[in-house]
């Protein structure tokens, strides 16, 4: 019987062992898409509590402890004490065995605070109060944490209207590890509510200091903060978005649809779809023009529970996988781009993966030999950014494309213990490659060939896309 996360834990073969070990397991941390808050790393945020660290904020903990009975106060309750909240995860962790979570819990006190404990209700106070013993000392600092996992960039993930300031302020501390913004500008195509709508124009139009009474005027104070991220070091763009949108349109349309939401009156759903197939079409140009990568996460339906919305606002455990035929538009989408000439680098992220075969093979309509991998299938995303789904998207890519060319694994967290899940990844990637070359499928002879295959999906393949 194997001990539980021990040195090759996830490697089943010893070829898979010394991928990692020798290969895998050195290179550094290139987190391309990731949720941190930028003032932490620019103030060097000192964590209260592993409670702050560890719980706050995150939902997935929040989702198995709500199944697990716990009630709200002890996932986001104010008023209930650390240690409470705790305790109770401490309780739910048990209960977690072959989910995810009990995976990366300990894996995270293993390679953060050097406990090879398991969390229990035994084991809970003695735990708890070893990392907040730690977590008092300067290294274990937000850029601590960062330091301890070899990061050497990371990118945020940033609303047009943010000053970037904490971006601006940590450069210029001189910090070591790059955190670069990233455009995300979900919020200029949500114009199903025309208050929120206008409301968030008129705060684009003061930070671009771009009057805007029609949609041109909109997206020339779109242009100038896209300009102005460029300048701060963003390299690519990210979209939430539940399906790709591709409805056929003019330009009249579009301007007189803005000028009926800007006004303050609801659209039809077509005039909803059309308005959001040209936000998509105008922000893939501007990203083609500065040569960013543009990333696409879609298929969640978010906020399932109304009366939790109301109560906790969005991003706090009610989302789950959704259900939709989008392969057409997403062609259309990025054929309309192709024919243009103007389709940038682009990522595929898929939430349900029933889609995995479908990205693997839209990838391949467009790549177009100007550098390798240009259209990317997205690592496990979200509900998927584990074993199982892990295995799933890159078995999916082997099959059906060039894992070799694949820009590997990120966070999309909001923690700075999250890190973990690269070497989650790295290990899962080499058990598979090393499973492979064990049973004749890859030739043994072709082991150069591997190791660099595993060091360029683990870092260089990222390094070199993004140009970092």
């Amino acid at each position: 019987m194997k001990k539980f996360m021990g040195k090759n834990f996830l490697l089943q073969t010893e070829t898979a062992q010394e991928l990692y070990h020798e290969h895998a397991s050195k290179m550094p941390i290139i987190d391309y898409h990731c949720h941190l808050v930028p003032q932490m790393v620019a103030d060097d945020y000192q964590f209260k509590s592993i409670t702050e660290i560890w719980l706050g904020g995150d939902h997935y903990k929040w989702r198995a402890m709500r199944s697990n009975g716990v009630e709200e106060r002890f996932c986001t309750g104010k008023d209930t004490s650390d240690w409470e909240k705790f305790e109770k995860w401490a309780e739910t962790v048990p209960y977690t065995l072959r989910n995810p979570l009990y995976h990366w819990t300990h894996l995270e006190l293993k390679t953060a605070f050097g406990i090879d404990k398991i969390l229990n209700p035994k084991t809970a106070r003695e735990i708890y109060d070893e990392c907040n013993d730690k977590l008092a000392s300067p290294e274990y600092s937000a850029r601590g944490m960062m330091r301890r996992y070899h990061v050497e960039v990371v990118c945020t993930t940033d609303d047009p209207i943010d000053s970037l300031e904490y971006h601006i302020k940590t450069r210029e501390s001189g910090f070591e590890i790059k955190m670069l913004p990233t455009w995300r500008p979900d919020k200029v195509m949500a114009v199903e509510i025309p208050s929120d709508f206008r409301a968030y124009v008129e705060k684009l139009s003061e930070i671009s200091e771009v009057d805007i009474s029609d949609f041109d005027d909109m997206i020339t104070a779109l242009r100038k903060r896209h300009d102005y991220f460029a300048d701060q070091g963003c390299k690519l763009s990210d979209h939430g978005i539940e399906e790709f949108y591709a409805e056929e349109y003019t330009d009249g349309e579009i301007k007189a649809i803005f000028n009926k939401i800007y006004g303050g009156s609801e659209l039809t759903k077509e005039e909803v779809l059309k308005f959001k197939s040209a936000m998509l079409i105008i922000l893939g140009e501007m990203d083609w023009e500065k040569g960013w990568t543009q990333q696409f996460h879609y298929g969640a339906i978010r906020n399932n529970n109304s009366r939790m919305f109301k109560l906790l606002g969005p991003d706090t455990g009610f989302d789950s996988i959704g259900e939709f035929m989008t392969a057409k538009a997403m062609s259309k989408f990025l054929d309309r781009l192709n024919s243009k000439g103007r389709l940038a680098k682009t990522i595929l992220y898929n939430l349900n993966p029933c889609a995995n075969e479908m990205i693997a093979t839209m990838i391949g309509n467009f790549q177009d030999g100007s550098i390798p991998g240009k259209i990317q299938f997205g690592s496990g995303w979200w509900f998927l950014d584990q074993k199982d789904g892990m295995e799933k998207q890159l078995n999916a890519l082997s099959l059906l494309g060039l894992l070799s060319r694949f820009v590997g694994m990120l966070t999309d967290s909001r923690s700075f213990l999250s890190y973990p899940r690269h070497e989650y990844f790295r290990r899962t990637l080499c058990n598979l490659l090393g499973r492979d070359v064990e049973s004749g499928e890859i030739p043994a002879s072709e082991m150069d060939r591997v190791c660099q295959m595993v060091k360029d999906i683990s870092y260089f393949n990222a390094k070199n896309f993004f140009q970092f």
